[in-house]
């Protein structure tokens, strides 16, 4: 199990690796996601094995959660994540802390029943409470820092170019 001293220690030696040589902070994540049910997909994230579906009401078995439930999960613990990284760098202690993440989808985009209407998430919220024995102000400064930091924030308030492409292969055929 990992200790604060120990997060701590992670971080400071990151940042001498990077300091050092710049490059090192260029880091790319993957997935590869096979359908393998009617909506069931596992998706591969390095050694692990993520079952993704959708509810019954759009098709699926409700064997887990859906692609964007995910997306909540992974911004609240993101969040909950960049809180403890910068709660260590800024020295502000924190004694608990819980996200919670809700986001609004209109299935009028999703199925293409209303033109003009987003496929995404028209509002995302993000509420988090902490506990501990700081000063307000310094639990804003904290809160300031994360959501000027959290990778998974970013990635929802900000534009991401994405590329997609497609292939074609004859029925029967199987990956390696």
């Amino acid at each position: 199990m990992t200790t604060t001293s120990d997060l701590r220690t992670v971080l400071d030696a990151t940042a001498e690796a990077v300091a050092r040589d710049p490059k090192a902070a260029a880091v790319t994540f993957a997935a590869d996601s096979d359908l393998v049910g009617v909506t069931e997909v596992d998706v591969h994230i390095g050694k692990h094995v993520v079952k993704i579906d959708e509810p019954e009401a759009l098709g699926g078995t409700s064997l887990a959660p859906n692609p964007v439930e995910f997306s909540l999960a992974a911004l609240g613990s993101c969040q909950a994540i960049t809180y403890r990284f910068w709660s260590e760098k800024l020295g502000i202690r924190i004694d608990r802390l819980h996200v919670e993440v809700t986001g609004d989808l209109d299935v009028h985009g999703v199925f293409g029943l209303k033109d003009g209407v987003r496929a995404g998430f028209g509002e995302v919220d993000v509420r988090v409470r902490v506990s501990g024995p700081e000063p307000a102000e310094r639990y804003e400064q904290l809160r300031a820092a994360v959501n000027g930091h959290c990778p998974v924030l970013d990635i929802f308030t900000s534009p991401v170019a994405v590329t997609t492409s497609m292939t074609t292969e004859p029925s029967g055929t199987t990956r390696a």
